[in-house]
């Protein structure tokens, strides 16, 4: 089926959008700043109980950083690059958390010189790094989790660790001086199915009890990371009805001995705002009797999609062309084959598509400019536009 500008935008929107986007030349991204701060105005809302700490990597940009510098928001920080960026702005070092569990014990250090006394781990040779590099400071430990499979992008298999060994580490991270402060998921990016927070914080509960019951620790925060859903092809629940489920997991499970609790938003406060413009450079058939047509467009996995790897993130995709529909294969522009962005779920486009249209790739605000390759085939990074 077409994509609909009405299922994503108001008319007055996509026409700023597209007034702006006629001036430049493609492939770029736009993005409506306002959008980022309606997202962060209704996150606060829905969840006023909570600290939010964005996610940096979702997308760095100074016109962010700065928006939600002065709404509030604290910070999630994966590398010392992006620590510096945000301190830059003048945000204190109060306001970070540095929650990569793979880094290098020198990256401990300059976090720590830098004021940082928050870090995430998963692993006890790296708590014993923060342990020597950043003395003192609070540690949460973050768990291995459910919802691979309704995760569009899942995380859990390269960071956290199991429930034992996640009390083991927070057992250790006092013993060598540290402060165990709480616990930390992530459910999986753009998370379709609610129920997986609620399977993680019942398991969060069990190592809260249990050590405060065995070993006398009594944990204060519950990271609850990200996942929050963007709007791409695939449904989801509205964020209200996230956070009225998130809130009703919470209560069951701890009552009036709610602890702090944290969210680390990326996707869900910038996809929205951004899109992304490209041109078709290429449209062709692989034979005569070809029922498919093959688009080329001059954006592709390394110039920002790289989130269609195994398709895995369907973006919408809209042109203002009419007419009679077919399924398409759309690829990028670069000399590997791997550069087809959408081959298996084909895309509706207009037969009367031509060489020089542009395509519109809907909520594309987040992980597109940070995943834009430097020079791969010579090509620039992806240029992005803040309006």
């Amino acid at each position: 089926m077409a994509i609909k500008i009405e299922d994503y935008y108001t008319p007055e929107t996509f026409d700023k959008f597209k007034q702006f986007a006629d001036t430049k030349e493609t492939p770029f991204l736009v993005l409506d700043t306002s959008i980022v701060a309606e997202a962060y105005d209704e996150l606060s809302e829905h969840f006023p109980f909570a600290g939010i700490y964005y996610a940096v990597k979702a997308n760095p940009a100074p016109e962010i950083l700065t928006l939600l510098r002065d709404r509030g928001s604290n910070f999630d920080i994966a590398s010392r690059y992006e620590l510096d960026k945000v301190l830059a702005l003048g945000v204190s070092p109060d306001r970070v958390s540095y929650g990569n569990t793979i880094k290098k014990s020198n990256d401990i250090r300059y976090f720590y010189d830098k004021g940082v006394r928050m870090f995430a781990t998963d692993s006890e040779p790296d708590l014993r790094n923060i342990a020597r590099a950043a003395p003192g400071s609070k540690v949460y430990v973050r768990i291995l989790t459910e919802g691979t499979l309704t995760a569009d992008w899942p995380l859990s298999r390269k960071f956290g660790c199991q429930t034992d060994m996640a009390m083991d580490l927070i057992i250790l991270a006092r013993d060598l001086g540290l402060n165990p402060y709480g616990i930390s998921f992530h459910v999986g990016s753009q998370q379709r199915d609610i129920g997986a927070w609620d399977a993680a914080i019942a398991k969060v509960k069990v190592i809260f009890e249990r050590l405060k019951e065995e070993d006398n620790i009594e944990l204060k925060m519950i990271n609850l990371g990200g996942g929050f859903p963007a709007r791409y092809i695939t449904k989801t629940n509205s964020l209200a009805t996230y956070a009225e489920e998130i809130k009703r997991f919470l209560e069951e499970d701890f009552g009036d001995d709610m602890p702090e609790i944290i969210l680390e938003p990326g996707r869900s406060l910038i996809s929205n705002a951004g899109i992304l413009v490209s041109e078709v450079v290429l449209i062709s058939r692989k034979a005569r009797t070809a029922l498919n047509r093959w688009v080329y467009t001059d954006v592709g996995k390394f110039s920002g999609l790289i989130e269609t790897l195994d398709e895995a993130i369907k973006f919408p995709v809209f042109t203002d062309k009419k007419g009679e529909f077919e399924d398409c294969i759309i690829a990028g522009p670069t000399c590997d084959s791997a550069d087809i962005m959408y081959e298996n779920y084909m895309y509706p486009l207009p037969l009367n598509l031509a060489i020089g249209d542009r395509l519109y790739w809907f909520s594309t605000g987040a992980y597109t400019t940070t995943y834009s390759a430097v020079e791969f085939n010579g090509f620039p990074p992806l240029q992005a536009y803040y309006i």
